[in-house]
């Protein structure tokens, strides 16, 4: 069967109503344009996010206290916990291992004051967290044996307290009411995470003058290190079997948690993932919107055009010709709709990435192959699926009582 004539007076047919056509095509524009720019947004954050994670260390490996809700009597992490982790014959895959205290401090400078995250840290943190300086030293041996009145500060807190992010070493700070003098400005990292709204102090500085504990060797977090990708899981079972022992807990009653990476990427890919279908069901909502609009459109149409079908049927036209003609029309709306509505989507995801840029906002969405292909099926679908009662009423039709309508 030729459908080229089908398809050449689907067209005509709906160039002679240019404005009703373009008013019927409008739900199923926003409806598209709604679910590139949702899912780029959510494929942007996902992202983002992402990089965050993986930015914060390589194969990194966090032990926080806290296990099971049966746990009885629960031991904190020590200083023993993380010297007994740093022994290659009993923890051979873990590389490093930094101690760490942490809270929320003011810090002061002058006339501004800032909230700000304070970690009491040792040498080794530098390399397990990929924490680096970009002027000045990082927390040494030194400092920690000497309980140091020193701090090094990230560029957010940089930023609140002097305006600027270089030319601060030599300066001194107040937390808490104490000075500490500035040795060095970390890195800018960005991300979602706030990790350059940061001070550093020596762990030991911390311990005996700001963030003290139940017992003098208590910490918060013990952050460790495997020695490579492949040797994450072994590192978790490591440090996991070394706990253990040293708190005498068994399997199942640990009093603490050592997380990865994948953790933390399985989470929120998992959060990120159900906050865009979300988002994206919403959007499809307009899409149903649309064809419910073809589908009146094409009624109408049907109604307006019943002399014009019975005529046709009269002079030898078949209800498959009818049939496919009704379709094609209801087709061509919403792939033209679908069309108009991804160039859109993709208009608005470029301009919400330039307000967030301008905010400074770390967030760029993402347009995906995957969002386009599921757009235009759906579209295609919803033209088909709005457009098969009408043909089918207008193919049904009687040529004499078409002929004799008004």
């Amino acid at each position: 069967m030729n459908l080229l004539l089908p398809f050449v007076e689907a067209l005509e047919s709906l160039s002679s109503n240019k404005l009703r056509s373009g008013l019927t095509i409008l739900g199923i524009v926003i409806g598209v344009a709604a679910v590139i720019a949702m899912l780029a947004i959510g494929n942007g954050a996902e992202a983002t996010i992402t990089g965050s994670i993986e930015g914060i260390g390589t194969n990194l490996l966090f032990v926080i206290p806290g296990g099971g809700q049966d746990v009885r009597n629960p031991k904190p992490l020590t200083l023993g916990d993380a010297e007994a982790l740093r022994d290659p014959l009993v923890a051979p895959s873990v590389l490093n291992v930094a101690p760490a205290l942490q809270s929320t401090v003011e810090v002061s400078y002058g006339g501004e004051t800032a909230f700000t995250n304070l970690s009491g840290v040792t040498a080794e943190y530098s390399p397990v967290r990929n924490s680096y300086v970009t002027e000045g030293e990082f927390i040494n041996v030194a400092h920690v044996l000497g309980r140091a009145s020193v701090a090094v500060i990230g560029t957010g807190t940089a930023e609140d307290l002097f305006g600027r992010k270089e030319g601060l070493v030599g300066e001194t700070i107040r937390i808490d009411g104490q000075p500490f003098r500035i040795i060095g400005v970390l890195e800018e990292k960005g991300g979602q995470f706030q990790e350059d709204d940061a001070v550093m102090i020596p762990l030991s500085t911390a311990q005996v003058r700001v963030l003290r504990r139940n017992t003098s060797d208590q910490v918060d977090a013990i952050f460790a290190q495997s020695i490579d990708g492949e040797s994450v899981d072994l590192a978790v079972e490591e440090i996991s079997q070394v706990l253990r022992a040293r708190h005498r807990s068994e399997i199942g009653q640990d009093d603490f948690s050592v997380l990865t990476q994948r953790d933390f990427l399985a989470t929120f890919e998992t959060i990120t993932g159900v906050l865009t279908i979300f988002l994206g069901g919403i959007a499809g909502i307009s899409l149903v919107v649309g064809g419910i609009g073809i589908m009146n459109i094409m009624l109408v149409s049907v109604i307006e055009r019943t002399r014009e079908i019975g005529l046709r049927k009269a002079v030898g036209a078949r209800k498959r010709d009818i049939l496919i003609q009704f379709l094609l029309e209801s087709l061509l709306l919403s792939l033209l709709g679908g069309f108009i509505g991804i160039l859109l989507g993709w208009g608005l995801s470029a301009l919400v990435g330039a307000i967030a840029a301008a905010s400074n906002t770390d967030l760029v969405p993402l347009v995906g192959v995957d969002a386009i292909l599921l757009s235009t099926v759906f579209s295609s679908v919803v033209g088909l699926l709005s457009g098969i009662y009408p043909a089918f009423r207008a193919a049904n039709l009687e040529p004499v009582e078409a002929l004799r309508y008004e």
